[in-house]
């Protein structure tokens, strides 16, 4: 199977696991209405306060979120378990907060808009940098000499992750300046 086919179904496969978690974090706000309420008040105070300004909010989004998707392809150096845990709990996490804001009287309409226009490119971003943490992997492990799989690997994850960031870019020009608007939030 030729490297882009690989990526492709790691891509595919991420999907699903977090639509997994999305479902999961879902259940568990429905479940847990108490819990769900204080973890989504605690993720709301590690983000602080969006300032008046989108575009410091678009580069705090854009500079947040690179951070973390590199954490993702890097947590695939892990023996390839990394991307599919850290894949997962973000499902989890927007699961939790969707189901609670819907529990708390948002609209699906709302819920929607404030999470789909700039989730187009954040997930997908998210998504492929967990597959190229997972290809980077598989190349070490499959090559003669690890350390040419290493060079190799991470050659081929950073192209990936520079899409990556592409995409990151977009989700949060979206995300600072579309998204409050549409979703009635600014």
């Amino acid at each position: 199977m030729n490297d882009v086919k690989r990526v492709w179904r790691y891509f595919l496969y991420l999907s699903v696991i977090f639509l997994l978690g999305l479902f999961a974090g879902i259940v568990y706000a429905y479940s847990n209405p108490q819990n769900a309420g204080a973890f989504v008040g605690r993720l709301a105070r590690e983000i602080g306060p969006l300032s008046p300004d989108p575009f410091e909010n678009f580069l705090r989004i854009f500079v947040h979120n690179s951070m973390v998707a590199l954490m993702v392809l890097l947590s695939g150096l892990f023996f390839g378990i990394g991307p599919w845990l850290m894949v997962g709990l973000n499902g989890v996490v927007v699961g939790i907060v969707s189901g609670f804001f819907s529990l708390v009287g948002f609209s699906a309409k709302k819920l929607f808009l404030g999470l789909a226009p700039h989730g187009i490119f954040e997930i997908p971003g998210f998504l492929l940098a967990g597959a190229a943490g997972l290809e980077w992997y598989r190349m070490i492990r499959e090559a003669e000499e690890a350390s040419e799989g290493f060079k190799k690997g991470g050659k081929a994850a950073l192209r990936l992750y520079l899409l990556t960031l592409i995409l990151l870019l977009i989700a949060a020009f979206i995300e600072a300046y579309v998204t409050p608007k549409v979703a009635g939030l600014g």
